[in-house]
């Protein structure tokens, strides 16, 4: 899909959209495809809806599209892309993984949006490859596929994959594909009409940087604040982030207190606590497992802490009903 133009134009895409798949992803993708056609005055690209039984599906926000079938008939193409959304990594489906498989093995370009990574690494179509998720579920995409290489990039393509990590990235994405098998000059007039500002590469942060999250500028504060999310499993001292910045215990906690008006003691647990949450959600770890990979001394320190912050203990969080995934639920205190 990202390489050489196809032999015979318009370019077959089918889309495979399961439960709750992410309506922004979807048209981010879908739209370049659009637009594409449109600015060069031919249609390059068509695009095929399926669903895993043939019948309509509902995004995350309740819209539901009408397929053209069910998911054997992507069988028909040569580039398939999956397209998830909420509790992605819940998602289970013998026959799809089969027909993905299936796909695969007759030659066609596989890709896959915001949670679809998920999807594909079950269906075992990741080993030995390179991918990309959304960030809030990178880490337990890690912790249940640690023989996948997962990367933070906004997109990635691997040989015969491609994988985005979801939202606008999809726009990225397919801009890149526009520009390399049609030049950059359409890939440009279809960026314009969007009021994208610049196509962004695959190298690009998924998260807005620190300074705009926080709405704060003060350099130091900054630097402190990435070496706490860069050390959340074995979390340092007070002392050894004051020193890496350059600043007194005294001055660091000043500078929490005026800008985020809690103390870097606090700040750094809550941070720990919420990649706790989403270990919690995404994944089958132990509770103990989960305290220490967010730097907890034992399990009872971490329900403790856990129950003070959410007001649940960890093992009634897992137990509770899970109506949505990390990526979709509301931002926690000590998160942007």
């Amino acid at each position: 899909m990202f390489g050489d133009l196809p032999a015979k134009l318009p370019q077959q895409i089918a889309f495979l959209l399961v439960p709750n798949f992410s309506m922004i992803a979807f048209t981010s993708a879908v739209e370049p495809l659009r637009l594409a056609n449109r600015a060069s005055g031919k249609e390059l690209y068509r695009w095929h809806l399926f669903t895993p039984d043939g019948k309509p599906v509902a995004a995350s926000n309740g819209i539901q599209l009408t397929p053209e079938g069910a998911v054997d008939q992507v069988l028909n193409y040569h580039t398939v892309i999956l397209c998830s959304g909420i509790d992605g990594h819940l998602y289970e489906d013998r026959n799809v993984f089969a027909v993905l498989r299936r796909a695969e093995r007759q030659g066609a370009d596989i890709g896959a949006l915001c949670t679809g990574s998920h999807i594909l690494a079950k269906a075992n179509m990741l080993n030995g490859y390179r991918c990309t998720i959304h960030w809030e579920n990178l880490a337990s995409f890690t912790e249940n596929f640690p023989e996948v290489e997962a990367t933070a990039e906004l997109f990635e393509i691997d040989r015969n994959r491609f994988t985005c990590s979801g939202g606008t990235a999809a726009l990225d994405m397919m801009l890149n594909m526009i520009g390399q098998q049609h030049g950059h000059e359409l890939a440009a007039a279809v960026s314009e009409q969007f009021i994208h500002e610049r196509i962004r590469d695959r190298h690009d942060h998924q998260r807005m940087a620190l300074t705009a999250r926080l709405g704060v500028r003060h350099p130091k504060l900054i630097q402190v604040i990435q070496q706490m999310e860069a050390n959340l499993e074995e979390p340092l001292s007070r002392g050894d982030l004051a020193d890496a910045a350059g600043l007194s215990s005294r001055q660091m906690e000043r500078l929490f207190a005026k800008y985020l008006k809690k103390s870097p003691a606090r700040y750094y647990v809550e941070l720990r606590l919420n990649r706790a949450r989403l270990l919690l959600l995404q994944t089958n770890m132990s509770v103990i497992d989960i305290a220490l990979a967010c730097g907890f001394v034992s399990a009872s320190h971490f329900s403790k802490c856990y129950r003070d912050f959410f007001g649940k203990t960890p093992r009634r969080e897992r137990a509770g009903p899970v109506q949505r995934s990390a990526a979709e639920a509301p931002m926690l205190a000590g998160v942007e």
